[in-house]
């Protein structure tokens, strides 16, 4: 199941949710504040975001715009506050949905899931290539059996690519599978997740993404896979 980063600095908050998504089988990591949250993302592979917004050191909506500049993953913010200004700034600074204090167990979960299913987080299925495994359920890659971490986009891009091997994808189809047709950004996009994905994967001899000029991109497998 996916990993959810839980951010805020009231520890039976950061508890109770976590009993909460712990039921649902998700795995759950903790941070006290903004800055711990921070810390947290660039080390593990997370795929969404529960962040409180009044926390110490780096508050909610500064965590907010720093995971949209640098990742692409869904965010869920938690406040006391249900004015409708503070909603209208979380969601300028990129969060997905938003969520007011005292919840419902059963909403959070059901936030949770809309926002997974909205950026296509598959649950089912894992494929292996030679040494290389992609499991859909954890959203893990792992190399002669050690994890290499991706954000969201990135595996959900090179798991596209090797469900599909040999099969040409244009840059305006993975923009629509993956990013979604509502996308407003360039389609140099996928190029720059294509270079990240080679970058971690140099060492690997089972496939190679191949570039085809003027079209996309297709995964190749290795003949001696």
């Amino acid at each position: 199941m996916a990993t959810i980063l839980v951010a805020d600095d009231d520890h039976f908050i950061r508890e109770l949710i976590g009993i909460y998504l712990k039921k649902e089988g998700y795995t759950v990591v903790e941070a006290n504040d903004g800055v711990e949250a921070a810390h947290l993302l660039s080390e593990r592979a997370i795929h969404l975001c529960i962040i409180d917004v009044m926390m110490p050191n780096k508050n909610g909506w500064e965590l907010c715009k720093e995971i949209r500049e640098l990742y692409d993953l869904p965010i869920l913010m938690v406040t006391a506050k249900g004015e409708s200004e503070d909603k209208v700034k979380g969601f300028q600074q990129g969060t997905d949905d938003y969520i007011v204090k005292p919840f419902d167990a059963h909403e959070l979960i059901m936030r949770v899931k809309a926002l997974l299913r909205r950026y296509k987080i598959n649950t089912a299925d894992r494929v292996a290539i030679g040494n290389v495994i992609m499991d859909a359920n954890s959203m893990e890659v792992t190399v002669d059996h050690e994890p290499v971490l991706f954000p969201l986009k990135e595996f959900q891009l090179l798991y596209k690519l090797a469900s599909h091997p040999g099969q040409v994808f244009s840059r305006d189809q993975l923009i629509e599978e993956i990013w979604g047709s509502d996308f407003d950004g360039f389609d140099r996009t996928v190029d720059s997740h294509i270079k990240k994905i080679r970058k971690k994967l140099n060492q690997q001899r089972a496939f190679d993404i191949v570039t085809i000029r003027g079209l996309g991109y297709r995964l190749e497998v290795s003949r001696d896979v």
